[in-house]
């Protein structure tokens, strides 16, 4: 194992770089922009520009690393990365920071493209499932310890807007003095809604609201913590515990869903969500440590969520559709994720803490009712005819490339690297 990573180290550390600066933008923002006394839609706004930009990353970088290679696409992110964490210093106000919270996006799906391209290619069907577990807990590590970090020091001032610019330029060391070989082009994806509809209709349903409950979450986690008197500390472990639940929740409910029918696995992980929902919202905890709990249960509900949808879709999908049906979920969520931090963020200012999880709520019950209506209306996929379940990087930091790394070469045969991914299966 030791001897298929050496060759990779570069691309792992430069990953790894990446996600801790990452890690690290995506806490101090709404921490610093709440002691700034930005309102909750203000902060609600940086996570639709952040997943405006993270679509948009998705589908023009195939067409940038076309034109000038993957070394100098990679370089001219991750500066860019930091011009947007310092200036965001620079420019104290909401009207800055969310045009550079997408600036964010973009450069921050580009470059993981970019690496997970480049490992896919250095893989084969041998070692490639545990190339990809590797990278997948290297970012896990990586993301938590960024936002950790932040329990380090005073958010007050620079520091943490410097730390993150820091990594972020760090982080294009290892890829520009690699010797690897630079990959193909990247894949390419287009939204095609009617054939994924089509294919699934409870997976485009479904991966839409997970797409406005998890960005909800991801955005104003830290704003919530705050508000509702948690130390820095506590606040720190309260945005990150949750995505550490998520990954590990997918090894039991990854062997459920195997087993019985995924939409009802989808329920059930639902049904564990509101719950979490409704508590946070009813019982209002003001103990730490019951907030912590919570919040696990729910972080464990809601990132394993995604795996599950992409598996049911991929039943009903024509073989060798892996990569593209996938691609396509990718954008629904992506649209699904530029509602949800605006819907919260405006249920916070109106109405208080609890406009969060109400939307959290407002979701999980449609995703709920939905997948119950197609589990009376549709059958089953028989266990045999059943597409492998490929666990998937709880957050937001799934791409199009991250399919093609996850899936074995026998699943992407005939997604030619420079064609236009066609969802018309």
């Amino acid at each position: 194992m030791l001897r298929n990573l050496l060759p990779l180290s570069a691309l792992l550390l430069s990953s790894a770089l990446l996600l801790f600066a990452g890690g690290t933008n995506s806490l101090i923002l709404p921490v610093r922009g709440t002691a700034e006394g930005f309102d909750a839609l203000s902060l609600g706004l940086l996570g639709t520009g952040w997943a405006l930009g993270y679509v948009a990353g998705c589908v023009v970088m195939p067409m940038l690393v076309s034109r000038v290679g993957h070394i100098r696409s990679f370089t001219v992110m991750a500066a860019l990365a930091a011009v947007a964490i310092l200036a965001s210093l620079i420019f104290l106000k909401p009207v800055a920071w969310i045009p550079l919270r997408a600036l964010s996006g973009l450069c921050f799906a580009g470059a993981a493209m970019i690496v997970e391209s480049w490992l896919s290619e250095r893989s084969d069907a041998k070692n490639r499932g545990r190339i990809f577990g590797t990278y997948t807990m290297v970012n896990l590590v990586a993301s938590t310890a960024g936002q950790m970090s932040l329990t380090l020091a005073s958010t007050d001032g620079y520091f943490f807007f410097v730390l993150g610019a820091i990594f972020y330029a760090l982080a294009l060391v290892p890829v520009a003095i690699t010797s690897s070989a630079s990959p193909k082009p990247l894949v390419k994806v287009r939204l095609d809604l009617k054939a994924l509809w089509r294919n699934s209709p409870v997976a485009v349903f479904a991966i839409f609201l997970v797409g406005v409950s998890n960005s909800a979450f991801g955005t104003l986690a830290a704003v919530y913590a705050g508000r509702i008197g948690l130390t820095l500390n506590s606040i720190a472990l309260f945005a990150s515990i949750p995505i550490l639940a998520g990954a590990i929740a997918q090894v039991p409910v990854g062997f459920l869903s195997d087993r019985i029918d995924r939409r009802k696995v989808l329920v059930g992980t639902a049904v564990l969500a509101l719950t979490a929902d409704l508590a946070f919202i009813f019982v209002a905890p003001e103990s730490t440590l019951i907030n912590l709990v919570l919040v696990s249960l729910f972080g464990a509900s809601i990132f394993s969520m995604y795996p599950v949808i992409l598996a049911h879709a991929n039943d009903h999908a024509e073989e060798g559709n892996f990569i593209q049906t996938s691609g396509g979920l990718l954008l629904v969520f992506g649209l699904g994720s530029i509602i949800g931090p605006l819907v919260a963020g405006w249920g916070m200012s109106s109405i208080g803490v609890s406009g969060l999880f109400l939307t959290t709520v407002g979701a999980h019950i449609l995703m709920i009712a939905y997948a119950l209506l197609r589990i009376m209306t549709r059958a089953p996929v028989s266990a045999e005819e059943k597409a492998a379940f490929v666990a998937a990087p709880p957050g937001r930091s799934i791409t199009p490339e991250t399919a093609a790394f996850a899936s074995g070469e026998e699943q992407a045969e005939g997604t030619k690297p420079n064609d236009v991914v066609d969802n018309s299966a």
